[in-house]
Order: structure tokens, then C-alpha cells, then sequence
């Protein structure tokens, strides 16, 4: 997924630096539209869905750490004030 605040969104897939990590986009689904085998002068947009090929741990390395910050907060607004 190209979230919306990434900085992919607005680039070339060619620009996107895809290639550089021996990834290929085989499919991008923006809402009900398939573009199969997107071409590198696509523009990304945000919510765009990837379909790709490569190494996996390439991949999961672009993937936001967002879980972790998200149970950070989720703790902070659910525990109880401490008292000293």
C-alpha cells in the first residue's frame, strides 16, 4: 500500500527507487481500476496497492513501523494516573 504521506506518492513508479531494490510492481490496484504491469512513467498515488516481486526482506524493509508506535500511544491514553 502507498500511503497517503509517502514519499512515493507523486513519483514515477521508475522514480520510485523499486528497481534499485530488484523489485517489480506487477500489478498496481488504485481503487477499481487494475493496471496490470504498470508502466515506469505511472504516477503513484496515495492508496495505491502494489503487487510485487522481489526479496522479501527488501519489501518488509519499506513497511512503516507503525505498530509499535500505535501500542506506544494506546498505552499512554489508557493507563491510569500515577500518583506519587
Amino acid at each position: 500500500m502507498v500511503h497517503g504521506g509517502s514519499d512515493m506518492v507523486g513519483k514515477k513508479l521508475g522514480e520510485s527507487g523499486l528497481d534499485e531494490r530488484d523489485i517489480t510492481v506487477l500489478t498496481l490496484h488504485r481503487g477499481t481500476q487494475v493496471i496490470p504491469n504498470p508502466r515506469n512513467k505511472t504516477v503513484l498515488e496515495g492508496e495505491d496497492r502494489l503487487l510485487c516481486f522481489g526479496k522479501l526482506e527488501e519489501m518488509r524493509s519499506m513497511i512503516p513501523d507503525r505498530k509499535e508506535r500505535r501500542v506506544k500511544r494506546l498505552m499512554k491514553k489508557h493507563l491510569p494516573p500515577t500518583t506519587p
